[in-house]
């Protein structure tokens, strides 16, 4: 900036130019055409103003996003800028805008140029070791030796199959099997009593061998030495010993598991230990009560024994028969699909009647105590029968066993019974039927 008008092609003189205060300001060229031209040009609208800077904010960010697109233009893929104002701009903005375009082929990580241990002083290493969170313990559980529930609970668990019952066999199995039990009954209650304890042992055998193929760990030898007890004990002491030996097994069980090889699920091995015990040992040890010498005098015990077998054996062949003959409605499909309320009627006719016309032959049942035990045999041989059913079905099973030709196991033979014996020994003690 020059003081005064001299020309651009002057030659410098060395001399400093002195500017006044009066001298000293900015020109900006092209102001004055600028100031012409607003008078042409329309107006701004103020609200397409930026605000003062001395005013207050308002809060509002602008934000980039996609204007109309020209099909015509060869860079139409590409998406302009535009202002995003609205709420819903940035819902459109977020369906327009496809993130797999971020999307990396090869998702590993890039190699370490150095190594870590090269480049971190130990002492920087310990620090960051000491900062970062610890991961929490994780608590290791037991194994888990069931199966996993599933949507059908018999999927996968039929261990062990049936061709049928076949009804000669089964007739003629039955016939011996009562004879030799009256034998044994005319031998006195010493005989009958190791009658019971072997027919318990088989029974609760079964049911634990049939436990082991569904992939349950039962503490069988625990469980067949505890029932053989009970029958023992029972005769010897009466229902007093039931106690007593159940805690004896629950205490053998604790020191069984806990000293096991295999890591077995203590809460399935002993739920598939007890519940045997339970429905076998202590159900079946109303029959060695019955047949103790100290339950009655003489031997009116065995007697009320015996009238439970003939009455329960009555009550299970005719719903057999019956219900193969006229069964057409199903009495629990769900729990037992061969059970028909044929069935059922013709059990109750069969067993009502020998309960009236059997049992007053035997001393000292009476006509009016054979109809009262028929009454009870007729309801509880029933709940028995599909009892067991409904325990063979969720292990997806025919029969207990194959011990007995036509019937299956012993189990098969005595759930009705076993419903039975603890129902005729209340009834005898309660009512007074001597």
């Amino acid at each position: 900036m020059k003081s005064d008008n001299s020309d651009f092609d002057d030659r410098p003189t060395g001399e400093v130019p002195v500017v006044s205060p009066a001298d000293s300001r900015v020109t900006i060229t092209g102001a004055e055409i600028a100031a012409e031209a607003s008078d042409v040009v329309a107006p701004l609208d103020p609200a397409d103003l930026l605000p003062h800077w001395t005013e207050a904010p308002t809060g509002q960010v602008p934000v980039v996003l996609a204007r109309d697109i020209d099909e015509s233009d060869p860079w139409a893929s590409v998406q302009g800028p535009a202002w995003r104002e609205d709420e819903a701009d940035w819902v459109a903005a977020d369906e327009q805008f496809d993130t797999s375009v971020l999307a990396s082929d090869d998702l590993a990580p890039a190699p370490l140029a150095v190594s870590l241990e090269d480049e971190i002083p130990f002492e920087d290493e310990v620090s960051m070791l000491d900062e970062a969170p610890r991961p929490e313990p994780i608590v290791e559980r037991a194994t888990r030796t069931r199966r996993p529930p599933a949507g059908n609970p018999l999927a996968g668990r039929a261990v062990r199959r049936s061709g049928g019952k076949n009804i000669v066999a089964a007739t003629v199995t039955g016939v011996i099997a009562l004879i030799v039990a009256l034998g044994i009954f005319k031998l006195g209650p010493v005989a009958v009593a190791v009658l019971i304890t072997t027919a318990l042992g088989f029974a609760i055998a079964e049911v634990y061998s049939v436990y082991r193929t569904a992939g349950a760990h039962p503490a069988a030898p625990l469980g067949i030495l505890a029932t053989i007890a009970v029958g023992v004990g029972v005769y010897s002491n009466g229902l007093a010993a039931l106690p007593v030996l159940t805690v004896l097994l629950v205490v053998l069980l604790f020191v069984w598991y806990a000293t096991a090889e295999a890591h077995v699920d203590i809460l399935d091995g002993l739920s598939a230990t007890l519940f045997p015990f339970v429905w076998i040992g202590f159900f079946g040890a109303y029959a060695a009560a019955m047949a103790s010498p100290n339950f009655l005098p003489g031997r009116d015990g065995l007697a009320y024994l015996l009238g439970a077998i003939i009455l329960t054996v009555a009550n299970d062949t005719a719903a057999l028969f019956a219900g193969r003959a006229f069964g057409e409605r199903k009495l629990a499909p769900a729990v037992s699909p061969g059970k028909t309320v044929e069935g059922l009627i013709g059990a109750i006719v069969v067993t009502v009647a020998t309960g009236l016309v059997v049992l007053p032959f035997l001393h000292p049942w009476t006509l009016r105590t054979g109809l009262e035990e028929a009454v009870v045999v007729c309801i509880v041989a029933p709940l028995g029968d599909l009892f067991e059913s409904m325990i063979k079905r969720t292990l997806g099973i025919k029969d207990m066993g194959a011990l007995l030709p036509g019937h299956g196991g012993v189990t098969d033979r005595v759930d009705g019974l076993l419903f039975v014996l603890p129902a005729t020994y209340y009834l005898v003690t309660l009512t007074h039927l001597v």
